[in-house]
C-alpha cells in the first residue's frame, strides 16, 4: 500500500464512523448533551468536519469545501472560514449543534469533504510528506505531520461521537 492509499483508507474509515453515528438520529438525538458542558453528536461531528476541510485545504492551497460548497449558508452559520470549533464554550457549542442538527446535511458535508480530502492526497509521494506546510509552528509542520494530526483528531472525535450516540439510544 502506497502513502496515499493508506491516509485515503484511514479517512474512509472516518467517514464510516461519522455515516453510522448519524444514521437515524432525530435532531434531539444529535443535540443530546451528557451534562451542560458537554459537546454533542452534532457539534463533535461538524468539528472533525471542519478541522479536516481547513487543515487538509490549507495543506494542499485550496479553498475549502465550507466556503466554495456554501455550507454555512446552509447551516446557518456565520460565512467564516476559520472557525473550526477550535475552543468553542458551551453557548457556542450550543449554537452550532442547533444549526448542525439535520444529520443529513451534515452528513452531506462530511462527505463533501472527504471526496476532496481523498482527491488531493491520492496523488502524494512518500516525498511529499516531507514538504513543509505551515511555518507558523517551531518546528514547522510538514504535510506528513499534518496528516496524520488531521486523521488522530478525526478519529478521537469520531469516537467520542459513536460513544454519545450509544449513550443517547441506551436512554431512549
Amino acid at each position: 500500500m502506497t502513502s496515499a492509499g493508506l491516509i485515503s483508507d484511514a479517512l474512509g474509515r472516518i467517514r464510516e464512523t461519522v455515516a453510522d453515528t448519524l444514521y437515524g438520529l432525530t435532531a434531539e438525538q444529535l443535540t443530546y448533551r451528557i451534562d451542560a458542558d458537554a459537546n454533542t453528536i452534532a457539534w463533535l461531528i461538524w468539528h472533525l468536519t471542519r478541522v479536516q476541510d481547513d487543515h487538509v485545504a490549507a495543506a494542499f492551497g485550496v479553498p475549502q469545501v465550507w466556503t466554495d460548497g456554501g455550507w454555512a449558508a446552509r447551516f446557518g452559520l456565520p460565512p467564516g472560514s476559520t472557525d473550526t470549533g477550535y475552543g468553542h464554550n458551551r453557548v457556542q457549542v450550543a449554537a452550532v449543534s442547533e444549526a448542525c442538527a439535520a444529520a443529513e446535511l451534515l452528513g452531506d458535508y462530511h462527505d463533501a469533504v472527504y471526496e476532496q480530502s481523498v482527491k488531493l492526497v491520492s496523488g502524494i509521494t512518500d516525498a511529499d510528506l516531507d514538504q513543509v506546510v505551515d511555518t507558523s509552528w517551531r518546528p514547522p509542520v510538514t504535510l506528513g505531520v499534518r496528516l496524520i494530526s488531521v486523521l488522530n483528531d478525526d478519529a478521537q472525535h469520531a469516537g467520542q461521537a459513536a460513544f454519545v450516540r450509544g449513550i443517547v439510544l441506551r436512554a431512549s
